[in-house]
């Protein structure tokens, strides 16, 4: 047997097993229902989240009112 008799032998039945292996992903379900646990692990962490944010705009909102009078004060005569 020739050398190329020998891989074409060994070759051939790979070439034709290999697309065989190979499927179609699933495409992912689009209506699955979130976790009940994610839900409330999503609530707990947004809840703190939302107040902090709250909290800096106050803050945000305090410091430029305090600006505005230290600027009236040191423009008034």
């Amino acid at each position: 047997m020739d050398v190329r008799h020998c891989l074409l032998l060994l070759l051939l039945p790979l070439t034709l097993a290999l697309p065989a292996g190979c499927s179609n992903p699933q495409p992912p379900e689009t209506e699955r229902r979130p976790d009940p646990q994610a839900a409330a692990m999503h609530k707990a962490i947004a809840q703190p989240l939302a107040e902090a944010r709250a909290a800096a705009a106050a803050t945000e909102d305090a410091a430029r009112t305090g600006q505005k009078a230290l600027q009236t004060a040191d423009s008034a005569p």
